[in-house]
């Protein structure tokens, strides 16, 4: 199962009272890493998916700050699950080396993204059997 025993489902710290709330993030604390990059999608459809790739170096942490939206992530050897992401306190940290589609985006869904590195086009795999034979090449 390579990396995929690593995904988990994160709960952030919340503060609120009569004001509304807030949520607390910090890199190597709350999540397992230094955050590089923050980005962030929105205005897709229900019916769109995004992501579709793989990273050899890049972890990331997939919060829903508003709406809601599912992941599916796969480890190339037939395993794969599948988390909605539809309460901003919570977010779900994926390895290196895990395939993620993000889809089923709710009409006013903002997903956060924190990455692990800067972007690197060259450690993205974005075609599903090439991550294959490289996740079965290195068993």
């Amino acid at each position: 199962m390579h990396n995929m025993n690593k995904v988990r489902m994160l709960e952030f710290q919340q503060r609120g009272d009569e004001r509304g709330h807030l949520v607390i993030v910090e890199g190597s604390k709350d999540i397992p890493f230094d955050i590089k990059r923050a980005f962030y999608i929105y205005g897709s459809d229900t019916g769109v998916v995004r992501g579709r790739h793989a990273n050899r170096e890049s972890e990331f942490v997939l919060i829903n700050v508003a709406g809601k939206s599912k992941v599916k992530v796969k480890d190339g050897e037939g395993n794969e699950a599948i988390y909605c992401l539809d309460r901003p306190h919570t977010g779900i940290y994926l390895p290196t080396m895990v395939w993620k589609d993000m889809y089923d985006f709710s009409p006013d869904s903002v997903l956060l993204v924190l990455a692990s590195t800067h972007y690197n086009a060259n450690e993205y795999i974005r075609n599903f059997d090439d991550f294959v034979r490289e996740i079965q090449r290195d068993t």
